[in-house]
C-alpha cells in the first residue's frame, strides 16, 4: 500500500479546437497523501476538471505521469484503466449522474456488481452506505423523488461502493442551495474524520475549499501553490 494515494508528475494535456489548441495542463504537479482531504481551487478554465479526469483515468495525458496508490496509469489501455478506476476511484459529479430507472439501493449496488461483487454482498454494502449517509428509508425510492441534497448523498454512497482509494469530487455543491451544500461538506468532513477517506475536491468557491485540510491552487494549467508549508516555514515552526 503506497503512502501517497495520488501523484501527478509533470502532466501536460492539450485539446484541439477550431481556433487554436487549448493547453489545459502545462506541467501540473500534485501529491495527495493517503488519508488527506485536499481541495483544488482556481478560476474557470485553469485545468481543474481536466486534472480530475486524468486522475480518474477518464482521459490520458500527452506527457507526464499519473500514479494511483503506487500504480502508474501510463501505458494502460481503456479496459485496464476501467479496472483501476473501479478499484481505486470514486467520483462525485456536480449534477449527480444517477440512474433514474433504478431504485436508490440499486444505484449504490451497481458499481460493486460491475466490479464482480456477488449480489448479496453488494446489497449488504449498499444498505450499509445508505444507513451511513442517512438514506436507509429511501432504499426503494426512485432517485428523482429525492431532494438535491439527498441526490448528492446518494451519488456519494455510490462512489464509495467499492471502498475507493480516493474520492474525487467535481464541484459537488455547485447544483445545491446553501443548506444542501453545507450538508454535503459536513458529510465530507465526517467521511474524512471518521474513516480516513482520502478526498480530492475541486471548486472555485473559497467556503467549499475551506472544508478541506489543505488547499492547492491552480492557474493556467499549473498548480501554483500546493498548500504545503515551505521548507523555511517548516524549519521556523520547529525552531
Amino acid at each position: 500500500m503506497a503512502d501517497n494515494a495520488v501523484e501527478v508528475r509533470q502532466v501536460y494535456r492539450t485539446f484541439e479546437a477550431d481556433t487554436a489548441p487549448v493547453r489545459a495542463l502545462r506541467g501540473a504537479e500534485l501529491t495527495v497523501a493517503r488519508g488527506e482531504f485536499v481541495a483544488i481551487m482556481g478560476p474557470s478554465g485553469c485545468g481543474k476538471s481536466t486534472l480530475l479526469n486524468l486522475i480518474a483515468g477518464l482521459d490520458v495525458p500527452d506527457e507526464g505521469e499519473i500514479v494511483l496508490d503506487g500504480v502508474s496509469l501510463g501505458g494502460k489501455d481503456a479496459n485496464e484503466l476501467a479496472r483501476l478506476r473501479r478499484r481505486h476511484v470514486g467520483i462525485v459529479f456536480q449534477f449527480f449522474n444517477l440512474l433514474d430507472g433504478m431504485t436508490v439501493l440499486e444505484n449504490v449496488m451497481m458499481p460493486a456488481l460491475i466490479a464482480g461483487t456477488k449480489r448479496k454482498q453488494a446489497e449488504t454494502r449498499g444498505r450499509d452506505l445508505l444507513d451511513l449517509l442517512g438514506l436507509s428509508d429511501k432504499a426503494k425510492a426512485a432517485p428523482m423523488t429525492l431532494s438535491g441534497g439527498q441526490r448528492q448523498r446518494l451519488a456519494i454512497a455510490r462512489a464509495l461502493a467499492n471502498t475507493p482509494t480516493v474520492l474525487l469530487a467535481d464541484e459537488p455543491t455547485g447544483a445545491l442551495d446553501s443548506d444542501g451544500g453545507e450538508e454535503i461538506l459536513e458529510l465530507f468532513r465526517r467521511l474524512h474524520g471518521d474513516s480516513g477517506q482520502t478526498i480530492l475536491l475541486i471548486t472555485h468557491d473559497q467556503p467549499v475549499a475551506d472544508a478541506a485540510g489543505r488547499i492547492s491552487r491552480m492557474r493556467d494549467g499549473r498548480v501554483i501553490d500546493d498548500g504545503l508549508p515551505t521548507t523555511a516555514a517548516s524549519h521556523a515552526s520547529v525552531s
